[in-house]
């Protein structure tokens, strides 16, 4: 994976090779266009299960990402965060979807590729956790996150919880294929 243009210039996020077939897929099993009820729910679940303000489940298509579950905690500082569509270069989601796992930035500020990113300047996230929803194909359709606006220390605690949750929506959206092509 590069993070530089043939200009030489860093690129905040990183190419992305499988978003076309990724495009495809999410199409396939009807994820990535609509607020889903469910994985609202289960963000909901993942913010509780981690203590954090900000949960989302996220799809990460060709320009643009999808928060198709979203939740933030009643008493969540006012921001830009959270949207349910972001552009595909804002975030950190899409770091996780190239590099096909986990990523915890306790402190966003502490690494130079990611403290220039938007949600940064224009929302104020400053911590991050994100585990990717790897298909039973391979295919990386995106992530379970968690932000916040403060920095964190998400530990190896965090890390599990957010891999395990990762993994249990994967067993659902699979479930949700069979139902499909059994319909």
């Amino acid at each position: 994976m590069t993070y530089y243009e043939s200009t030489g210039h860093l690129l905040l996020t990183p190419v992305d090779r499988e978003a076309p077939a990724r495009a495809v897929r999410l199409r396939e099993l009807g994820l990535g266009e609509r607020a889903d009820p469910e994985l609202d729910a289960f963000a909901r679940r993942v913010a509780g299960a981690l203590d954090a303000p900000y949960a989302g489940v996220n799809f990460v298509g060709e320009e643009r990402q999808f928060f198709a579950g979203l939740h933030h905690t009643p008493d969540a500082p006012a921001s830009g965060y959270p949207a349910r569509v972001l552009p595909r270069d804002h975030g950190y989601c899409p770091h996780v979807v190239v590099r096909r796992r986990a990523l915890v930035l306790e402190d966003v500020r502490d690494f130079a590729r990611f403290a220039g990113n938007a949600v940064v300047d224009e929302c104020g996230v400053r911590s991050y956790a994100g585990a990717p929803l790897t298909d039973a194909r391979g295919m990386v359709l995106g992530t379970v996150c968690v932000v916040d606006l403060e920095p964190r220390r998400w530990g190896l605690q965090g890390l599990a919880a957010v891999k395990s949750l990762a993994a249990e929506l994967v067993e659902l959206i699979q479930a949700r294929e069979e139902t499909l092509r059994a319909g």
